[in-house]
């Protein structure tokens, strides 16, 4: 819901700030007086559209900005409309498009009135208004769309027609060749044949080399000597036995080390022909990474991924018939699901037409007829229609009703779908209307309030008496300027208002009773609503 609200600068509203709370609010005050400036402000806040008209005369920037609680979490939008430039958005403090805000606010606010943020004239909500309001089952229509999808991306992955399949079933024989025939020993292969390689280009120095080596660790006064003069030296003082040890230790590795060397040596031969062995084998190996990876992993890798392939190619005609049987059966489950869908919706298009009438005969739309159209099976085309006036042809609702009209429509659809945005706004809901129906549509909106967070801007006493809180908005005049401000009303001050509402004006004493009385008359049936809501809830 929304909590709380901030404007600045926007039409003849200077600054106002509103805490508000759950239920219905009542907007009252006289013409002009600012109240369709507060409608216009949530507007915005849910990517309304802004004008530069909007910005009150002299104010350089026109701000909005509002609180909402969504069970445990509390989200701020913002909306800026400066003189020069584009309007800016805001969501928690970070700049976001007001399509993001648009889409957001769909989830938070629904405006019935003279604004064009309706949920309800959406294609999409009305489907799934009916889908819930029906308990339509879509689950199997779900599961059955998904498996029709699986199985033609599986024969599409099969292949093209029969030339291109068999254009790539050569070319992948031939991958799989060329890297069989390589018979890969392991992904570092050529790193050791690099490395064999460095000794066979240059064998005389690498066996002078290690020769040199050996040498120095077992020739006269080498390493061996030294080691064996160390031990001489402490071999009989016992303090230094542990150290004794570990020469001993360096002997026996010295002496291993000195003998692989020496068989190394021994084995290093000039060898041009296995040097041009070598060398071919490293360049058969790059040529396969340039054409099937970075390293030879990724080599293996690619050949095992071309030949689980060809073998799905090469079983195409088992593979295909298998899938063409899947598709027919997943076919005639999508078709039998899309029926039941069909019929679902069907079945309960005429209820919820007819309860939305019901509520439309006692909100000042007599003659009104609503139909609930359903296209052909699954019935996804859902489209709410309306004939306002008798004689006249039932249409889609966005074009055959006028702003009061489509609000009492969307009160009555609202009634009888539990579903929707947390936050209703109804301007224009009570339009050119009094007496019997001024008082239904009071109850009515009184009615929604039990469920929904819900603004109605009226100037009908009845509806202002129903309200859980009510919102007076009034302007004065200073130094040639209008300045709107608005209160939240005390019990005192709403009888007063309603007064003034009843009396055209002055309030009376006969009017202050009469408020006294709708007002404690409007406020048993709210307690009574309420009482019945929660019953009808468990």
């Amino acid at each position: 819901m929304l909590s709380e609200l901030h404007i600045e600068n926007l039409g003849v509203i200077d600054t106002l700030d509103l805490q508000l709370g759950n239920g219905l609010v009542a907007l009252t005050g006289e013409t002009g007086a600012g109240k369709t400036m507060i409608v216009e402000a949530i507007n915005l806040l849910v990517g309304g559209r802004a004008d530069a008209g909007m910005i009150r005369p002299g104010a350089t920037e026109a701000r909005v900005e509002g609180r909402f609680v969504v069970g445990e979490e509390e989200m701020i939008l913002c909306r800026t409309i400066p003189l020069d430039g584009r309007s800016r958005a805001y969501v928690n403090g970070r700049l976001a498009t007001v399509s993001q805000l648009s889409e957001i606010g769909a989830d938070l606010v629904d405006m019935h009135g003279q604004h064009a943020h309706q949920s309800l004239l959406g294609a999409k909500a009305q489907r799934e208004a009916l889908d819930t309001f029906a308990d339509v089952d879509l689950v199997p229509l779900r599961e059955a769309r998904a498996r029709l999808t699986e199985i033609d991306a599986a024969l599409a992955t099969l292949g093209g027609d029969d030339r291109a399949r068999a254009r790539e079933i050569d070319l992948l024989r031939f991958q799989s060749q060329e890297i069989a025939d390589a018979a890969l020993v392991g992904d570092d292969e050529d790193e050791h044949l690099s490395r064999e390689e460095d000794v066979l280009a240059d064998a005389v120095n690498y066996r002078d080399s290690l020769w040199k080596a050996i040498s120095a660790l077992t020739q006269d006064d080498g390493a061996a000597d030294a080691l064996g003069s160390a031990v001489a030296a402490i071999a009989h003082k016992e303090p230094f036995a542990e150290i004794v040890a570990r020469i001993k230790a360096l002997q026996s590795e010295l002496e291993d080390v000195s003998a692989e060397m020496r068989d190394a040596a021994e084995r290093i031969e000039e060898d041009p022909a296995r040097l041009d062995v070598v060398r071919k084998r490293r360049q058969l190996l790059v040529d396969l990474r340039r054409k099937y990876g970075e390293s030879l992993a990724e080599v293996i890798r690619y050949g095992e991924d071309v030949g689980e392939r060809l073998r799905e190619l090469e079983s195409f005609e088992t593979r295909a018939a298998t899938l063409d049987a899947e598709r027919i059966q997943a076919v005639t489950q999508l078709e039998a699901a899309q029926r039941a869908v069909g019929k679902s919706r069907r079945d309960g298009a005429g209820p919820l037409g007819a309860k939305v009438q019901k509520h439309l005969r006692t909100l000042a739309m007599a003659h009104a007829l609503i139909e609930v159209s359903v296209g052909d099976d699954p019935g996804d085309d859902v489209v709410f229609m309306l004939a306002a006036n008798p004689g006249s042809p039932v249409m889609p609702l966005t074009k055959v009703a006028s702003g009061g009209e489509l609000a009492r429509t969307m009160l009555a659809l609202r009634l009888v779908l539990s579903s929707g945005p947390a936050t209703l706004v109804f301007d224009e809901v009570d339009a050119g209307i009094g007496g019997e129906a001024a008082v239904a549509v009071a109850h009515a909106l009184a009615q929604l309030g039990v469920r929904h967070q819900v603004f109605v801007v009226t100037h009908l006493p009845q509806v202002a008496a129903s309200g859980h809180a009510h919102i007076r908005v009034s302007k004065k005049v200073r130094d040639n300027a209008t300045f709107a401000h608005a209160a939240l009303l005390s019990a005192e001050e709403r009888v007063a208002e309603i007064a003034r509402m009843l009396s055209g004006g002055v309030a009376e004493a006969t009017a202050i009773e009469h408020a006294r009385e709708l007002l404690r008359d409007s406020q048993g049936k709210v307690a009574k609503g309420q009482s019945s809501d929660k019953r009808s809830r468990r």
